[in-house]
This record gives C-alpha cells, sequence and structure tokens, in this order.
C-alpha cells in the first residue's frame, strides 16, 4: 500500500523581538550622549547659584578676549606712532601712550599673558597641593611626618618679598614670579587636603575598595579625590588671583619683563610717565579696571563654589533671606491688617 504523502508546511516569518524589560517602552527616546549630558549639569551647575552666574561670565568674557581677541587687532600694541598722548578717538579707541602706542590693542594683547600664567601657576599649585596633600593623608607615618615637614616649612616662606629678591637675582622675568608664587603657595590647599583625606581614608567606601584589592594610587585619586573636587577647585581659585595680583604687582614696580605687553606693563609705564599728572586716564585706568573686574569674578566664583560645597552656608543663605520673602511679607500684611488692629485695641481696653 503506497502511503499518502505528507501535507507541506509554509515556514513561519520571524517576529521581531520587542524589548520586554521592565520600565523601558519600545518608543523610548534614546539616552542623550555623554557629553550632552555633562553640558547639561555644568549648565545646571552655573544657573543654579548667582555667584558663580556672574563670576563664570566675567571670567568667561576674559577668556574670550584672551583667545579671539588678537585677531580682531590691527595694530601692532608695540608700534611707535606720532600720536603721542592722545585721548580715545575712532582710530584709537583707548587711546595712545606716551609713545603713541595704542592701549586698546596693549590691553587686548595684555589680557592673554595675564591669564595664561595665573591660570598656568594654579594649576601647578593645585597639582602639588593634590599629590602632597592627597598622599600624606593617606598613607600616615613616616611619609606623613616628612611631607609635614616639608609643608611648614614652605609655610612660612614669604611669596612676596622673595618673589622680589628672586627677580633681582635671577632675571626680570614673569617666569621666575611664577615659579616663586607656585613653589610658596602650594602648602595652604595642601594642609586642607591632608585633612580631609585623614578624615575620608577610613570610610566605608575607602575600606571596601581596599579590600577587593585595589591599589594606593586608585584608591587615592580614583576613590577619596572625587570627594574633595570642591576643595580643589577653590583652591585653584584662589591662587589664580593670587597669581595675577602678585604678576602685576611685580611689573608694576620695574620688576617684570618690560619687553612683552601685559596688564602689569602697562601700568608700569603710565606709573613712569606720569600719566596720572598728565590727567591721562585712558592709559591707565583700562587696566586697572580688568584687574579688578576679573579679580572680583574669580572671588565670586570661589564664593559661589564654597555655598554649593558647604551646606551650612546654603542654610545661612536662606536664612538672610527669609525676612525678605513671600512669608516675611504674609505675616507683615497679616500684623498689618484692620481685623488684627482691631483684635488688639479691644484686648488693650479689656485690660
Amino acid at each position: 500500500m503506497s502511503q499518502a504523502p505528507a501535507p507541506q508546511t509554509t515556514p513561519l516569518s520571524p517576529v521581531p523581538l520587542q524589548p520586554l524589560q521592565a520600565g523601558i517602552s519600545p518608543h523610548a527616546r534614546p539616552a542623550p550622549p555623554r557629553r550632552l549630558a555633562l553640558l547639561r549639569s555644568l549648565w545646571r551647575l552655573i544657573t543654579s547659584n548667582r555667584k558663580i552666574a556672574v563670576g563664570s561670565g566675567i571670567v568667561g568674557f576674559f577668556v574670550l578676549v584672551a583667545l579671539f581677541g588678537p585677531l580682531f587687532v590691527r595694530q601692532n600694541p608695540l608700534t611707535y606712532t606720532l600720536t603721542l598722548t592722545q585721548p580715545p578717538t575712532s582710530a584709537h579707541w583707548l587711546g595712545t601712550n606716551q609713545s603713541g602706542q595704542d592701549v586698546f590693542s596693549q590691553l587686548v594683547i595684555g589680557a592673554r599673558s595675564s591669564l595664561f600664567w595665573a591660570f598656568l601657576t594654579g594649576l601647578l599649585v593645585v597639582a602639588i597641593s593634590v599629590t602632597i596633600g592627597l598622599v600624606g593623608g593617606y598613607f600616615g607615618g613616616i611619609i606623613d611626618d616628612a611631607l609635614s615637614l616639608v609643608t611648614n616649612v614652605f609655610l612660612v616662606i614669604p611669596s612676596f618679598p622673595l618673589a622680589i629678591v628672586a627677580v633681582q637675582y635671577f632675571s626680570h622675568s614673569t617666569l621666575t614670579i611664577v615659579l616663586v608664587v607656585a613653589l610658596t603657595n602650594w602648602p595652604w590647599g595642601a594642609r586642607v587636603l591632608r585633612a580631609q583625606t585623614l578624615s575620608m581614608r577610613n570610610r566605608e567606601f575607602v575600606t571596601a575598595a581596599r579590600a577587593s584589592g585595589e591599589r594606593a594610587f586608585r584608591l587615592i585619586f580614583f576613590e577619596i579625590f572625587p570627594n574633595e573636587i570642591a576643595i580643589v577647585a577653590a583652591s585653584f581659585i584662589t591662587t589664580t588671583i593670587q597669581v595675577l595680583l602678585a604678576v602685576a604687582g611685580l611689573e608694576f614696580l620695574g620688576l617684570g619683563d618690560t619687553t612683552t605687553v601685559s596688564w602689569g606693563n602697562m601700568l608700569y609705564s603710565a606709573y613712569s610717565s606720569s600719566a596720572l599728572l598728565q590727567g591721562a586716564w585712558w592709559w591707565f585706568a583700562p587696566p586697572g579696571i580688568c584687574i579688578a573686574l576679573l579679580g572680583g569674578g574669580l572671588a565670586l566664583l570661589n564664593f559661589g563654589v564654597d555655598e554649593i560645597a558647604d551646606p551650612r552656608l546654603r542654610e545661612q543663605k536662606r536664612r538672610a533671606r527669609s525676612p525678605f520673602g513671600a512669608s516675611a511679607l504674609a505675616r507683615f500684611w497679616t500684623r498689618s491688617s484692620p481685623l488684627r488692629r482691631q483684635a488688639q485695641r479691644e484686648k488693650g481696653v479689656e485690660a
């Protein structure tokens, strides 16, 4: 007997798999890139505090001037002309000095030199203080004693007088001033970081990482260091302000490199040429205002970082604002209402 042929079946088309994870919709938007998320968090940080917002605006303006300002300056700041000590005009926006040099071009070109040395020295000081403070605080013992001895020695060295002596002995250059300021300003940040590291090295997350076999280098710079970013940022900003003022002050005294264009050298040339007696305010006022504005912007940044990092400062800020807030206005309105005054009057009559 012949068997009946088996029925042929058509293969089923594959069904696309849908994401079945809990809480995830198949039409969910992809996560934003890491750079975009970082920019958003940075923007929230800047706008969360008024001092940080204003300080960031001022410092950002000077950074943009230092980076892109020289591209739009057509006049050479060191070129001599016949228009001596001329007030501001359309050709010279901030006038000229006694040698006929354009003050506006010197101001823009000098911003790059002043900001470069200030930020470079701040980074150098932060690198030294972070290394010594975290290493000494984490290891303790002989290493901590040796680093603390070195820190205490450099702590008592005066920065400004030493910079004057070093410039007179070695060379009249900005690099000499920067090195002296960097070598005498790192102990303050190192002491604060050491004290903070001593309180963190025995906490639970550090102990767990140590028990899992993490090396000391990773424990110091990947577990402890991220919790001290606010202190490092405050130290960097403070050092930048000190370097900016120190370099400008020594250049004003004639101890800097007079062949370079900077705000301090502009003040020195204005002082040596008696610009104040001549009434040439456009010569010495712009660099002084720029130094004051940049220092004020950095100081606002420092205050804002302290308020964000320290919850006690935020609480004090709320208490200081409360007498002028909506609740205080409501209390004042209630006290001054006619019904309340009438009730107080009746209560006084009964007494």
